[in-house]
């Protein structure tokens, strides 16, 4: 069964407690990494000035205590673990965290499904590793 690492539960430590809770049950059935939990405005600002963000400090998700979005990546055994460029499979680990949120309770958005219309080809910014709680 996979398992987080440190790095990845000390970045999930700082989320929302249904965040917690998801990813908590995603990682039991599919190998995953936390890369981002909250970010300070230090982060937030790389983050936006590299083009990973189009929000600005201290209006991300992220930004707040705990924060309210995560950035969750599928993790494979083989070098690379992360495949940015492989979006096939990004897709396929949304849909199962989706369905984990589902049986769960717990409400969230995605980063490749920004306006929640299940439409996937009409994004203009797609933060594929993103996941937020809606509250």
């Amino acid at each position: 069964m996979p398992s987080f690492g440190t790095r990845s539960k000390n970045n999930l430590a700082t989320a929302h407690p249904e965040l917690q809770r998801l990813f908590n049950e995603v990682i039991k059935g599919y190998d995953c990494a936390v890369i981002c939990g909250h970010r300070n405005q230090e982060d937030q600002d790389k983050a936006y000035n590299e083009g990973r963000s189009r929000i600005k400090y201290p209006n991300s998700k992220h930004n707040k205590q705990p924060s309210q979005a995560v950035d969750v990546v599928p993790w494979f055994k083989n070098k690379p673990n992360i495949r940015w460029n492989d979006s096939k499979k990004f897709y396929h680990f949304a849909g199962y965290v989706q369905g984990v949120a589902d049986a769960l309770g717990i409400t969230i958005r995605w980063g490749g499904n920004w306006d929640g219309d299940d439409e996937l080809l009409d994004q203009t910014f797609f933060d594929l590793p993103h996941f937020e709680i809606k509250i």
